[in-house]
């Protein structure tokens, strides 16, 4: 029962402290950050939400493929739905990067959609990762289905930072985003505090909600099975 109760109240802390952390970031980009020169009044706070989400797809689609290597591997029905999880987590945080960045461009360029470099590849990596859950349902079979979502995954994961970090930057397709953001001396001191605390943030909430939802795929794993999961299945 003590281990128990104390365990209980890590992660009551663990849900304040991210909580009171990601408040804290959003305070800061409203109330102490001011407008950055040559943008629409206002919009500049948008970035330090959209790249924050834009760069917690591209982890957890990382972390999908980690996963996913090791299910393949080994051959564990938790790998494969820790890989699972990672890949939605990212898909979520690409739709809402994907989002806000219309919103910004919108302000901006007068348009939600300009059909930018940027917005084009992260489009289809989005389509990339849907068609990943596409052929999960498709795939009865649980076996079957995990080995060939895994192997999708990795090519999915390879593929990924081709479209993320070289299509963008190719001069030919004359990309409308700033492409000096995350240079020395790019943004202000408030801008760097906010924007990279922000990403912390965003990397807590995620590891917060893998957590959650890993516990309750483990839940359908053990009704499915008949037995406790292992140790090594939580981990």
């Amino acid at each position: 029962m003590g281990r128990i109760s104390t365990a209980s109240r890590g992660i009551a802390l663990w849900k304040f402290g991210v909580g009171a952390w990601i408040a804290a970031v959003i305070l800061g980009a409203f109330l102490w950050v001011g407008d950055a020169a040559g943008f629409a009044p206002g919009t500049s706070r948008i970035m330090l939400f959209h790249l924050p989400m834009a760069m917690m797809s591209v982890i957890a689609f990382w972390t999908s493929m980690v996963y996913a290597i090791h299910a393949l591997r080994h051959r564990e029905a938790a790998a494969d739905l820790k890989s699972e999880i990672a890949a939605e987590l990212g898909l979520l945080f690409g739709i809402l990067a994907t989002l806000t960045g219309s919103i910004f461009a919108a302000s901006n360029w007068n348009s939600f959609w300009n059909w930018d470099p940027r917005e084009t590849s992260m489009l289809v990596l989005l389509l990339i990762y849907g068609a990943y859950f596409g052929l999960r349902s498709a795939v009865e079979d649980e076996e079957r289905r995990a080995t060939l979502a895994a192997v999708y995954n990795v090519f999915a994961g390879v593929v990924m930072p081709f479209l993320v970090f070289v299509v963008p930057r190719i001069p030919a397709l004359e990309s409308s985003h700033p492409s000096n953001v995350w240079k020395s001396g790019a943004m202000s001191a408030d801008y760097r505090v906010v924007l990279y605390s922000g990403l912390l943030g965003y990397l807590g909430l995620f590891i917060w909600m893998f957590q959650l939802r890993l516990r309750a795929g483990l839940i359908a794993l053990r009704s499915e099975e008949g037995s406790l999961p292992s140790r090594a299945m939580v981990e």
